[in-house]
């Protein structure tokens, strides 16, 4: 090679031109390619402003995965698009005065440019953005689909309203009762919403989890419990006023334990009490005013009102308390609970509080009835105990009896309910996707025709005043009745952007302009060969995207019932921050690195020359100020040097802590392999055995390391392959191993590996080159290297041929003069020989 040092700066961006230019990562658009395929798929961005280097280890992860599965011969879809819609775009319209599509297509236009830079071997042909209305238009078609298959409906329904954002949230969107992107508390609000049905897929859902064995099994967990079977007894507690009070428990087996019954504030037993007493009435509205999901509630002090009424035990005829409670919610179950605190925390909380009795009706053994409980519920398993009939009973047997005897006497029936709510996907904001349905005085809610599909969002909007533009505008909503021909108005929620994500996959796969997707060629390219995103989108993305494929598929639209085949979750880039606490409670204040200066005394503000806080490493993130902009490593490193840090050293599965010696370090070895690249010549002669059977066993072992996503792993395979070829001495073996070692690096470091694949006069491309082939036969070791041991401590070593004789080990230990030097004339009184391991020689 002529150049002494690769120039990235030169390499890069030429090889980049040469990629696009030749179509090199297009995916075939047809049917008559019999190779085998390979959708490769890392989640979509949301075009936020800036990549930093956090967000580029997963795309570089899915892109040494593309790349290698293009070099077996597979044809690749390797794609990109943006998460487009969302409330930060009406945020920076609010404070920007910029429209929400201005500043989100100049977003994308920076991160294209920022992703392209790393050198992805992305079909950029397949872009598109969920803010573009020819993919919202086709949503909107799908919408209707699902409508007219009655998996879309309306209903007046308590939402979690963010007061910030001025939109419902999903259940799912509510994390420790506040919004999720807002960080605002969350109230309690009824209004008119758009829901799918995605109960009606509850079994489907749970039952496939047990198929998708190439999801990490956290991830299913997860999804497991938010879909949350559970098998019990609904039965009605008869109320010492005449009525009837309906609930749901999972562990029937206790009801000899029951010391209370709760209900919901927005039970009709608590609004009929509330009609009629003031303090009840200003209960519940406390309980309105609190928490909203189940998560929440399990952590909030345990409150109740007395409402004076009296449930009739169904065995005993004892009358247990009716309280209002406020950890009930309306939405589970009956809205109503029986209280069992010997055996369930929350009840043992809420009875501790309240004076009430907290009986033992489960134990260890039945000896133990009457060992007091101590400061805690416990709720595992056992026998049954101060239980009258159901004594001496396992938890399941006294489970079955109860439901038996409830069917028998008819006070009750068996019953499986879900955690799963149907998913709520209106938003009463801008920025999204809206609902194509359209409200007349006469006919209700109409959907929109098709053929006035897409129902496109008005430019002109006004962000000046809180709450959706779409509701004041002068002239979108106002149409005509598709049916009737009357004054009507259209639906101006849009849908949660969860939606557009749960089917951007399909799009991504099949792009005719008439529909949304062909079936047949979905077909060919789904389910998802291999996905990679953040372990945060396992309920709500995930789910989401499951049930919106099982539903086309129900609908006959496609044949995939799995989106995905394979998930990986990948750790975080992680970096110091700068920070200051503050008090009274309030979060830390976060300093970019260039404001902080570093004295003898340690890191102080340059602008006020105050402390400040370091020595803690968290994810990349801007609200921390801890990121690394990608564009200076690269113009000072190169491209390749980022992308060999991003999957060297930690799992994958791992956080990746930033290290400015580490990326020093690679820019090292970008250098290295470019002069050993150097010394391949084709006319060269000579072979080489040993480093013949270490190339072959470097190929198949970075194969395995890509194939199961264990990049770190086939860095270091590398490494080693490098130092060997270093060490060897000029030979047609060494060139063909510098060759070898160029593909296995391509994956990693394409720029490096096109610039030297010229270099030494290659054909093509070595985008378009194939992975070596393996000799099994070379893959087997002949040779072993044995530890030689005195009074077990290493002195030598010997490398022998595999299944050495016992004694013939023995006399090479003994012939070794560094063991005889630890020996010191000492008489060998014993020798423990591990074939192809080790010798140990006692004196």
């Amino acid at each position: 090679m002529t150049a002494e040092r690769f120039d990235p700066a030169a390499a890069e961006s030429r090889w980049q031109a040469v990629w696009e230019q030749c179509g090199t990562f297009r995916a075939d658009p047809g049917g008559d390619d019999n190779r085998q395929r390979s959708f490769v798929l890392e989640m979509f961005p949301y075009p936020s402003g800036r990549v930093h280097v956090g967000h580029g280890r997963n795309y570089v992860m899915g892109d040494v995965l593309a790349r290698y599965k293009r070099m077996r011969g597979h044809a690749v879809l390797h794609p990109m698009g943006w998460d487009a819609f969302g409330m930060p775009a009406e945020n920076a319209a609010m404070e920007r005065g910029v429209h929400p599509g201005e500043w989100t297509y100049a977003n994308i236009e920076a991160m294209r440019g920022q992703l392209k830079q790393l050198g992805l071997a992305i079909d950029w042909s397949r872009e598109f953005a969920t803010c573009d209305p020819a993919y919202y238009g086709h949503e909107q078609a799908l919408f209707l689909d699902l409508y007219a298959a009655g998996l879309v409906y309306r209903k007046e329904s308590a939402v979690n309203w963010d007061p910030v954002d001025m939109t419902v949230l999903a259940n799912e969107q509510v994390i420790d009762g506040r919004g999720w992107r807002s960080g605002a508390v969350v109230e309690k609000r009824k209004l008119n919403q758009w829901f799918l049905k995605i109960t009606d897929f509850a079994d489907e859902l749970l039952e496939g989890l047990k198929h998708l064995d190439q999801w990490p099994e956290k991830v299913r967990l997860m999804q497991e419990n938010w879909i949350g079977k559970s098998e019990g007894l609904e039965f009605a507690f008869r109320l010492n006023d005449g009525r009837s009070l309906a609930v749901y428990s999972t562990r029937p087996d206790t009801i000899f334990g029951a010391s209370f019954v709760a209900v919901a504030a927005d039970h009709p037993v608590a609004q009929a009490v509330a009609a009629a007493s003031p303090e009840a009435a200003a209960f519940v509205a406390r309980c309105k005013a609190g928490g909203t999901t189940a998560a929440e509630l399990e952590t909030a002090e345990k409150l109740g009102f007395d409402t004076g009424l009296r449930a009739i035990h169904p065995f005993t005829g004892d009358g247990l308390p009716v309280y209002i409670a406020n950890f009930v919610l309306m939405e589970y179950g009956t809205g109503a609970v029986m209280g069992v605190p010997g055996h369930d925390q929350r009840d043992f909380e809420f009875a501790s509080k309240y004076g009430l009795p907290i009986p033992r009706v489960v134990a260890a053994s039945a000896d133990q009835a009457d060992a007091p409980l101590a400061e805690e519920a416990e709720p595992g398993d056992g026998v049954i105990v101060n239980s009258d009939f159901l004594d001496g009973l396992s938890v399941g047997a006294a489970i079955g009896e109860v439901i038996r005897r409830a069917e028998t006497e008819g006070w009750g029936q068996g019953k499986t309910v879900w955690r799963l709510r149907d998913w709520g996907v209106s938003r009463q904001r801008y920025w999204g996707t809206p609902i194509p349905f359209i409200h007349c005085p006469a006919c209700g809610a109409v959907p929109v025709p098709k053929d006035q599909l897409p129902v496109v969002l008005p430019d002109d909007v006004d962000f000046k005043k809180p709450g959706n533009p779409l509701v004041r505008h002068p002239t979108w909503k106002h149409v005509a009745c598709p049916q009737c021909g009357g004054a009507a108005e259209r639906e101006t929620d849009t849908l949660d952007t969860f939606v557009d994500s749960s089917w951007y996959f399909l799009r991504f796969a099949s792009q005719p302009a008439d529909k949304p997707f062909d079936k047949a060629e979905i077909a060919r390219w789904l389910p998802v060969e291999q996905y990679i995103g953040g372990i945060e989108h396992a309920i709500l993305h995930l789910l989401y995207a499951r049930f919106w494929t099982r539903a086309l598929k129900r609908l006959g639209e496609i044949d995939v019932a799995e989106p995905f085949a394979s998930l990986f979750t990948q750790g975080m880039v992680t970096h110091e921050v700068y920070y200051r606490e503050q008090a009274d409670g309030l979060p830390p204040v976060y300093f970019a690195p260039e404001e902080v200066e570093f004295s003898e005394t340690g890191a102080l503000l340059r602008a006020d020359e105050q402390p400040v806080e370091t020595g803690r490493t968290i994810k990349m993130s801007k609200s921390k100020r801890n990121t690394v902009a990608p564009e200076p490593i690269i113009e000072h490193y190169g491209a390749d040097a980022l992308r060999w840090f991003l999957l060297s050293d930690s799992p994958p599965e791992r956080d990746l802590p930033w290290s400015d010696s580490g990326m020093e370090g690679c820019g090292r070895f970008v250098q290295r392999l470019w002069r050993l690249f150097g010394l391949y010549e084709t006319a060269a002669t000579g072979e080489d055995g040993a480093l013949e059977r270490k190339r072959h066993q470097a190929i198949a072992a970075v194969a395995a390391d890509i194939e199961s996503l264990g990049f770190n792993k086939a860095i270091a395979r590398i490494y080693e392959l490098t130092s060997a070829v270093e060490k060897a001495a000029p030979s047609a073996t060494r060139s063909e191993a510098i060759r070898t070692l160029l593909l296995l690096s391509a994956p990693m470091m394409p720029h490096l590996a096109e610039e030297a694949w010229a270099a030494m006069g290659q054909a093509g491309l070595v985008a378009d080159a194939r992975w070596p082939e393996v000799d099994p036969a070379l893959l087997v070791e002949d040779e072993v290297t044995v530890a030689i041991q005195v009074q077990g401590k290493l002195r030598d070593t010997v490398t022998v041929a595999k299944g050495t004789a016992r004694d013939e080990l023995e006399a090479l230990a003994l012939a070794s003069d560094k063991v005889q030097r630890a020996l010191g004339g000492a008489a060998v009184r014993k020798v423990i020989v591990v074939p192809d391991r080790l010798v140990n020689l006692v004196a």
